[in-house]
């Protein structure tokens, strides 16, 4: 107390000597040079209004100043593209698909055409220029996150595998450009661009494939380690690196002019490409082999991965590749060891999506003036380049799967994937609108076939789905036959920790049931834009404890992780189309005992009281919440039985609390009966079930049946529960219905509840 006294009394008096000082002086400056004063704060209320006058011209100035405009642009683009990227996942597009939309939305063609004035003024002509800089260094950290996304290793394992499909994606739509720049050549053309640049860049136009949004639409759709999905990320790997060497080469051949001079292009080229594969590559494997934790990857190893991405860009920029060849390069040799590229993804990949990204959609958005598109003639070019594009890329794709010997259905799987084109495509469009061989018009009729051929892509897979759904579930039915002696348990968790503990109820619960027990753990991530690098940690991580307690209880169980963009509605497929006997799911942070999740609740707490000037009881982390929000959707939806799992500490059932409210509950007999094989626990029934109901005698009947040994009880008719009753028990197993009965009645006393299983019995 005394050493607080001393630090007050010693800022009070820095204050009071330090300031009356600095007010006579800056009083002194201001009479000094009260001649140059425009207005001064004695100069009383005329004074205050030229003062406010004065204000909004300098406001007015700074709004209008070149930072003040770059960062206003920005936060409209970034809200902008948040907005209407969410509007998109809701219609299950991915949010690239929206985020491409705000660039058209904010240009000519909707902002500029509705709205001129307000156009005029967020994107005034001699702004692009900085939108430009910010989004080209936004596409290098890009493409050096997709050069790391590509596994070399894998292409390599299914190149023989993949190489067919992949080149027949690539050549087959190539053709159709090369074709389609013949027809239109003379017409639409600069007459100053020779025939082969321009026929070349039309050809990689709808030749690429957006490997990011494929790799995300497999992960979310469960296909990552399928036949289909692996065959169908190589293809695109192997598609991706000949499309971007193809491109590498129309570019070089497209700025030196003459064949003779491209040459020399393409041997430099080749001595870089060398160097990087044979001299840099193996230098940075033994760096990631050695920094591979974020520990010891410091910020000068950072500064030189970085330093390696602009090197390799400015060699490619200045031999006439372009520079997003050499970030591609870079991300490409980048060391194979998972964790180091996981980090540098992490440094990289956020800022490079969330906030350069949305500005090259705006800018490419700004430069797509669809009232280009003039007359019957030009629309149904447009119509011919859509359509061109898809029957070469799917076309190419499909026949070049059959002749490879896969089925009909993965054939129209790789057709609809291999024909998304997504952000790559606005890459290389931009690429050819910059160097001035790509006409305007031209330029918008091919981000059109973009975002036609991207946002297809989805409902194009549903349409494949259903088409084979029926014989999907015959084949489905006629395993599940063969299953008729298996228990199948889906445990489903989000915290690393929190699959170990439920593996260890589900062992106790039904490992000794009458049917083989078979658990799959499920673990999701949720969100579209996940990078495929970060899950393999991800899944490594949360399945680490899960997999080391099977393996302590000698169990073989199932793992499986998915990315998806809405974990209920996932995981609810799952049970339904896969015929799982029980779902078993946590209860997340409601009526969790855990230090952090209390302090949560505090914070929640005084948050509720500062907003609503009360204390509000029903929040997450009261006991009725548990069946207002995901649980009720879990319950509802699904067609088999749901356990919603609360853990406050739970190791072992030795004691058991089961509680029966009506004739229903006594379908938890059966769980608790299998239970008792494993832990030969002590079980306690509680009766709430009112004397004057009808149910009471049938209820009171079984209840006697079953307490046949020392090891149960039966607790006398209570209708409320007791903090004591409570306390004595390591489980309590309740129905969902009693469940949302107590909840409300005894929410105060469930404060104090052991570890509960609430049951939904199907």
């Amino acid at each position: 107390m005394r050493n607080e006294m001393k630090k007050l009394t010693f800022y009070v008096l820095m204050i009071v000597v330090l300031g009356l000082p600095m007010y006579f002086i800056a009083k002194e400056g201001i009479t000094q040079h009260s001649s140059n004063e425009i207005i001064t704060p004695y100069s009383g209320a005329q004074s205050l209004r030229e003062g406010f006058r004065l204000f909004s011209f300098l406001t007015l100035e700074h709004v209008k100043s070149t930072i003040g405009i770059l960062l206003l642009q920005i936060i409209v683009i970034l809200a902008t593209c948040r907005i209407v990227g969410l509007l998109f996942k809701k219609i299950g597009q991915p949010t690239v698909i929206g985020e491409i939309m705000v660039g058209v939305i904010l240009g000519p063609s909707v902002l500029g055409y509705f709205f001129p004035q307000v156009s005029g003024f967020l994107f005034p002509e001699e702004s692009l220029s900085y939108i430009k800089t910010l989004s080209q260094f936004g596409l290098i950290l890009f493409m050096y996150t997709i050069g790391m996304e590509l596994d070399l290793s894998v292409v390599r394992k299914r190149f023989q595998d993949t190489i067919l499909i992949s080149h027949a994606s690539t050549i087959v739509p190539f053709f159709s450009g090369m074709l389609m720049a013949y027809l239109i050549y003379d017409e639409y053309a600069y007459a100053e661009t020779p025939f082969l640049s321009f026929a070349l860049f039309v050809g990689i136009s709808l030749s690429i494939t957006a490997f990011p949004v494929l790799a995300r639409i497999i992960q979310e759709r469960g296909m990552t380690r399928s036949h289909l999905g692996s065959i169908s990320l190589a293809s695109a790997a192997n598609g991706d690196i000949t499309a971007w060497c193809l491109l590498a080469a129309v570019v070089a051949y497209a700025q030196a002019g003459t064949m003779s001079s491209a040459i020399f292009i393409v041997l430099f080229s080749l001595v870089y490409i060398c160097i990087m594969l044979f001299l840099v590559r193996p230098i940075l494997r033994v760096i990631g082999d050695l920094y591979h934790n974020k520990e010891v990857v410091n910020k000068p190893l950072v500064a030189m991965m970085f330093l390696i991405l602009l090197l390799s860009s400015y060699i490619t920029e200045i031999l006439g590749l372009h520079a997003l060849f050499g970030a591609f390069v870079a991300g490409m040799i980048m060391p194979e060891n998972l964790k180091f590229r996981k980090i540098m993804n992490e440094k990289v990949e956020d800022v490079s999506l969330a906030l350069f990204l949305p500005l090259f959609f705006v800018y490419t958005g700004l430069q797509t003036e669809i009232d280009l598109i003039k007359g019957t003639e030009m629309w149904l070019l447009c119509g011919v380049f859509i359509l061109v594009a898809i029957i070469g890329k799917f076309g190419g794709t499909l026949v070049a799967a059959r002749v490879s010997n896969e089925s009909w259905k993965d054939s129209l799987y790789m057709g609809a994937f291999m024909n998304t084109r997504g952000l790559m495509e606005l890459v290389v469009l931009s690429i050819g609108l910059e160097m001035n061989i790509l006409p305007p018009v031209i330029f918008v009729m091919l981000v059109l076939m973009t975002l036609v051929t991207t946002f297809m892509t989805t409902p194009l897979i549903s349409f494949i789905s259903i088409c084979f759904r029926t014989s999907e579930r015959i084949k489905f039915h006629r395993e599940e036959k063969l299953k008729t002696d298996t228990f199948k348990v889906l445990l489903s968790f989000g915290r690393a920790s929190s699959g170990q503990v439920m593996l260890d109820l589900a062992h106790q619960m039904f490992s000794k049931g009458e049917k083989k027990l078979d658990i799959t753990a499920l673990h999701l991530t949720v969100g579209s834009d996940v990078n495929p690098v970060s899950t393999r940690d991800f899944e490594k991580v949360s399945f680490a404890p899960v997999l080391y307690e099977a393996n302590k209880l000698n169990m073989l169980i199932q793992t499986r992780y998915d990315v998806c963009g809405n974990a209920t509605q996932h995981i609810c497929s799952i049970v339904n189309n896969e015929r799982f006997n029980f779902l078993l799911v946590g209860s997340g942070i409601s009526m969790s005992d855990l230090a952090t999740d209390i302090n949560a609740f505090s914070t929640w707490r005084k948050f509720v009281r500062l907003l609503f000037g009360k204390d509000i009881r029903n929040t997450i982390f009261s006991s009725g919440s548990l069946i207002k929000d995901k649980t009720k959707e879990f319950v509802e939806n699904s067609s088999c039985s749901v356990g919603v799992f609360i853990n406050r500490g739970f190791i072992r059932a030795g004691n058991i609390l089961v509680i029966f409210n009506s004739e229903k509950d006594l379908i938890l007999l059966d769980y608790v009966k299998t239970l008792q094989k494993t832990t030969h626990g002590f079980v306690q029934l509680m009766d709430r079930v009112s004397p004057t109901s009808d149910d009471s005698e049938r209820v009171a009947f079984a209840l006697s049946g079953y307490l046949t040994t020392a090891k149960e009880t039966a607790i006398p008719f209570e209708k409320n529960l007791t903090t004591d009753i409570l306390r004595n028990a390591d489980l309590m197993l309740v129905s969902y219905d009693t469940w949302q009965l107590i909840s409300e009645e005894c929410d105060d006393t469930l404060q104090d509840m052991p570890s509960t299983l609430i049951i939904k019995h199907r």
